[in-house]
């Protein structure tokens, strides 16, 4: 091994001691960890900040890496960079929340892939620059609370949220430790899941609805048995439940196109499909929070009819005869009854 790539190796080394580490570490225990004497911890460190990497002191004399300033240096193969850009793609298509992160991101990749891609370098230069084109003169509130909950969840640090759900007319004040941010198709939202204090249990944070958010020093750790995927295995969307057991829906959709187009999507992980005596599908699944699918099962109309759980089937049909009753279709003829629903609900 030359001697130039063994300094290569000790820094990477350090960078990655420094990157794993929630809290800065001293130049002792970066030696010690890397069995080297503190005195060449101090040339590395230097060697550091030469190449760019943004590695900070602080008035105690402790190394940590400004994770904000930090330069990820990834090369992707052909077929990695062209699922980067349909994922970003995807985002800044379905989101109505413009962010420049998306678009400085996107502008890098088209760059990057000029030199060797010109023509797929040309199509992601063209997506950043429409995408530039919807951006708002100023930073909104919603990119903000987005970067202060990265910059918190990064460097594993809580913040304090007011928070104002939907149904209260002002926000509460309370300390949130964010473990994970997830993205949701349903209403193009970015949800915050982690512990809030109170009530020191795990909460799902909308961040539509966060009205403020501050940074504090009070660092958390995220549980070992924390698991993301597991937690939502079972929901809809982003509702979970991690103390009750999923509840079993059934839905029977009719219609060859509908029953065609269910078959075409694994809609949730735990959906089971099968056809009828008459063709139909009978579709199930386990999920968390049935309330949340419920847009879902009215977008199917008439095509779709909720078998279980009872309660959820009792609720679509209220709110069909409230429809009705919208439309006046309860005090119009039989005849006319009938065309007007058939008219509404296909």
């Amino acid at each position: 091994m030359t001697r130039a790539f063994a300094r290569s190796a000790r820094i990477g080394q350090v960078e990655r001691l420094l990157l794993m580490s929630q809290v800065p570490l001293s130049q002792a225990e970066l030696a010690r960890r890397c069995e080297v004497h503190r005195s060449t911890i101090g040339r590395l460190v230097q060697a550091m900040v030469d190449d760019g990497i943004p590695v900070r002191l602080t008035e105690q004399g402790l190394v940590y890496v400004e994770r904000t300033a930090y330069l990820s240096r990834i090369h992707p193969t052909l077929h990695e960079a062209a699922a980067v850009f349909l994922a970003c793609r995807l985002l800044a298509r379905h989101s109505d929340k413009p962010n420049q992160h998306t678009v400085i991101a996107l502008e890098k990749l088209g760059a990057a892939l000029q030199a060797k891609l010109p023509q797929i370098g040309q199509h992601v230069a063209d997506t950043s620059a429409a995408l530039r084109g919807r951006l708002p003169k100023e930073i909104g509130e919603h990119q903000r609370v987005l970067e202060r909950l990265v910059e918190a969840w990064a460097t594993g640090l809580k913040v304090r949220l007011w928070y104002r759900p939907l149904r209260s007319r002002r926000a509460y004040q309370h300390t949130f430790a964010p473990y994970f941010l997830e993205p949701s198709a349903l209403g193009y939202s970015t949800y915050a899941i982690g512990l809030a204090e109170p009530p020191g249990k795990l909460r799902t944070r909308k961040l539509e609805r966060i009205e403020r958010v501050e940074l504090t020093d009070e660092p958390f750790t995220v549980p070992p048995n924390f698991n993301s995927n597991a937690l939502l295995a079972g929901a809809w969307g982003i509702w979970f439940d991690d103390e009750d057991q999923p509840t079993l829906v059934t839905l029977r959709f009719s219609g060859e196109q509908a029953v065609r187009r269910v078959r075409e999507t694994l809609w949730h992980p735990s959906q089971r499909v099968e056809l009828d005596s008459e063709g139909r599908l009978i579709w199930t699944a386990e999920i968390d929070e049935p309330q949340e699918m419920l847009p879902w099962v009215r977008g199917w109309g008439a095509a779709c009819e909720v078998l279980e759980p009872p309660e959820l089937r009792e609720q679509l049909i209220g709110d069909m005869r409230r429809q009705m009753r919208a439309y006046g279709i309860a005090d119009s003829d039989p005849n006319d009854r009938q065309r007007r629903f058939d008219d509404i609900f296909g």
